[in-house]
């Protein structure tokens, strides 16, 4: 299985710029050069380790949080990003996005069961 560096150079550019962060700031506090935080953000260049650690330290969150999703099998693969997108909204908007995405799952799941019965005609 192969590390989908893409996809952790754009999580490490959404949660900078959620924390209002330039990738000049970032660079700067982890001791980066602006080039390779910005080849990094773009999935045109592998993260170190090292350099993987100091960024997530700057930005507050853990090394999970940025490799989540590389898992073949991850039962809290969305867990993550789910709280970051509930984080700011008030209890009203909580239980909205709950019942909203409840409806969905339902729809989901009896769509998956008609076109699964459809076809065993």
């Amino acid at each position: 299985m192969e590390v989908n560096f893409r996809l952790i150079g754009r999580r490490i550019h959404e949660i900078r710029q959620d924390s209002e962060l330039s990738q000049m700031d970032l660079a700067e506090k982890a001791g980066l050069s602006v080039s390779y935080v910005n080849m990094i953000e773009n999935g045109r260049r592998r993260v170190s380790l090292d350099a993987l650690i100091r960024i997530t330290n700057i930005l507050g969150v853990t090394v999970d949080e940025l490799l989540n999703g590389n898992q073949m099998y991850n039962p809290t693969e969305y867990q993550t990003d789910m709280d970051l997108l509930l984080a700011d909204c008030s209890s009203y908007e909580k239980r909205i996005i709950y019942e909203v995405a409840k409806a969905v799952k339902k729809i989901l799941r009896d769509n998956y069961e008609l076109s699964k019965a459809s076809t065993m005609r």
